[in-house]
């Protein structure tokens, strides 16, 4: 069997599609970042999906290294209180916050 010419997939350098890891564009969520900390709150939720879950790799188009230190600090981060573990728990702390004012 021959290769079919209309497959889709494959190297190239626009970023998508398979291949071996040639042409992948940087992440745009770390530019101008100098370092990953678990105190810049604004940073880590852009790697937050809507239900606190971390985005993946494939999704923020990071690198294993930087997705890491992300991790680490998002981990971090919810521990100290600074993030929540789930929306759930956002949810349940803003009503408890209202009830005290």
């Amino acid at each position: 069997m021959g290769r079919r010419s209309d497959r889709s997939g494959g190297g190239g350098d626009d970023g998508g599609g398979g291949g071996r890891g040639r042409g992948r564009r940087p992440a745009d969520l770390l530019k101008g970042v100098d370092k990953i900390d678990y105190k810049n709150i604004e940073l880590l939720e852009r790697f937050l999906e809507n239900g606190g879950r971390l985005r993946s790799r494939r999704r923020t188009r990071t690198a294993a290294i930087d997705q890491r230190k992300v991790t680490r600090a998002v981990k971090r981060a919810r521990h100290v209180g600074l993030l929540p573990y789930t929306a759930e728990q956002e949810r349940l702390t803003r009503r408890s916050s209202r009830r005290r004012d």
